[in-house]
């Protein structure tokens, strides 16, 4: 008799939260190699052999170095367009990689530069490749995770983000003292350690099986479902979701509309696309307009001029602030269900808010005062301050708001502009930074204090919870019509999963369950591995 050989086992035999797992290591590798890249140009823009090479010694050489730092942000609002144009028709996992790859050649020509040009071809091509990875690797994250987890992932992403730019400021301090141009090539072409597991992880990994349902590829959706939840296929679960998935599919194709007719009058279907595209473009905004990059690009140089200190002394303390950003970041894995997304916003601007507003204090008695270097050193605390209130929300929430806001055709299109989005303000930001220091001293920061107070009523007054609830919950959501102000409705803003959702997953696995002849099994009583 001949037996048939068993079939090969997907994904090394991993399933439920050990696949989970190795998802999550090459998301997160993807974003500490942003954090990485956001902090590295700090060192090496205050590098003397780095500033010599390429001629930019001297304080009429302040555009060309600010523009030289900010031309990486111009890549990456590229390569975020890039993905939402092709990234939709790729998939997930061939865009991660593509990028990765456009990373590798961007990171040879920077670390191996002798000319302004080669380092600004060199900034464009890594921020393409990194434009790319950072509009697709949440949505990834966020279409393969249980409703459980996905939060918590996506906000562990972004405290890797910080891990990344916390390694990189004790690389710079550390090699700040062998001085030279190991100084800055060491930091730039480290980046390859990243590359390598993006290039070793990504490629086995299970592609979204909403993206796979949405190109026809069925069999392998509900393989890689049931391998996600650690069921057999055919499982009451697993069929459930795959139904409600195609349902909502089927919806936005029947809906769809064309970029153009999204400013036109809406059908009495319309899932409200282009409101729910500006809330998740919107999050990035404020997240670049409340003034991160001004730290993250030049926190050294800041306390350099603006506070007085001593270049050792501004490496050392932006490699110790790095450190307080991380833990920071890491109360957000634990608040972000709890908070609820829009709770997190409110309470991260609230305290930037405040920050900037004790900042600009401080930084105009250090001008004004003759014991003005005792308010400087007093500011430093509210550097690290603003650095904690941002990561506790502000920095991975507008990540992961717009992969849950947008509906399925919409996601990585959403997400691709709302990375653009927060690109192309952080392109302007870190241009005018060193520029705005310079030229006005103190009075640079009113502008963020301002920015962080007008984003707080929007924020209240608009933006609809996201926590505890499936992607397809949410798109239910805006069939329904809901007004724009979210607080007239409580189930727009509650953190706990409405109840009518949970109603509605019960009944779909009891109807799947009775019809295959099976046992019925609810949402409540689902164990997620």
């Amino acid at each position: 008799m001949i037996v048939a050989p068993e079939k090969k086992r997907p994904y090394f035999g991993l399933t439920g939260g050990w696949l989970t797992f190795w998802v999550t290591v090459a998301c997160a590798t993807d974003m500490s190699l942003f954090g990485y890249d956001q902090g590295v140009f700090s060192g090496v823009v205050i590098s003397k052999d780095f500033l010599e090479v390429h001629d930019l010694v001297g304080p009429t050489k302040t555009k060309t170095l600010s523009t030289v730092t900010a031309i990486y942000d111009v890549g990456c609002f590229f390569g975020a367009i890039f993905a939402f144009t092709i990234g939709e028709r790729l998939g997930r996992k061939k865009a991660i990689l593509l990028g990765t790859t456009i990373m590798a050649v961007g990171t040879i020509l920077q670390s191996t530069s002798f000319s302004l040009e080669q380092m600004f071809i060199g900034r464009i091509i890594l921020g393409v490749g990194n434009g790319i990875n950072t509009a697709t690797a949440p949505v990834w994250q966020t279409e393969t995770s249980q409703l459980k987890w996905r939060g918590k992932l996506v906000i562990l992403e972004m405290m890797m983000n910080i891990a990344g730019y916390c390694l990189v400021n004790w690389i710079n301090y550390g090699l700040s003292f062998a001085g030279g141009a190991v100084a800055w090539r060491f930091p730039l072409a480290f980046q390859f350690i990243f590359l390598f597991i993006l290039w070793t992880t990504t490629p086995w990994l299970p592609e979204s099986p909403r993206w796979l349902l949405a190109h026809g590829k069925e069999e392998e959706a509900v393989e890689v479902i049931a391998c996600l939840e650690a069921k057999s296929l055919n499982d009451p679960f697993v069929i459930a979701q795959r139904n409600e998935i195609e349902f909502t599919i089927q919806y936005e194709r029947e809906n769809a509309m064309r970029w153009r007719d999204l400013f036109k009058k809406k059908s009495a279907n319309d899932t409200k696309t282009l409101r729910r595209l500006l809330l998740g473009a919107g999050s990035q905004f404020m997240q670049q307009m409340g003034g991160i990059n001004i730290m993250s690009y030049y926190l050294p140089t800041v306390l350099e001029t603006a506070v007085g200190m001593e270049e050792s002394m501004a490496r050392l303390l932006t490699a110790c602030n790095a450190i307080s950003y991380l833990i920071f970041s890491g109360l957000a894995v634990l608040l972000v269900e709890r908070m609820g997304r829009r709770g997190l916003m409110i309470l991260s601007t609230a305290g930037q808010f405040f920050c900037f507003l004790v900042i600009t204090i401080l930084l105009y008695l250090v001008e004004t005062r003759s014991n003005g270097a005792v308010f400087g050193k007093a500011s430093i605390v509210f550097f690290f301050l603003f650095h904690g209130s941002f990561g506790i929300g502000m920095l991975g929430v507008p990540w992961l708001y717009p992969t849950e806001i947008n509906s399925l055709p919409m996601r990585t299109k959403g997400a691709a502009v709302a990375t653009a989005t927060d690109w192309i303000t952080n392109f302007v930001i870190v241009e005018i930074t060193p520029i705005g220091i310079q030229s006005i001293g103190w009075k640079f920061w009113i502008v963020w204090t301002v920015t962080n107070a007008a984003f707080l009523p929007i924020l209240y007054f608009f933006y609809p919870e996201t926590a505890n609830r499936s992607l397809e919950d949410i798109d239910d959501y805006y069939r329904g019509n809901p007004s724009l102000i979210v607080v007239k409705e409580p189930d727009a803003i509650c953190r706990r999963r409405p109840q009518k959702y949970i109603d509605r997953e019960d009944e779909e696995i009891e109807k799947t369950a009775i019809s295959k002849g099976l046992a019925p099994v609810t949402a409540d009583h689902i164990e997620f591995s």
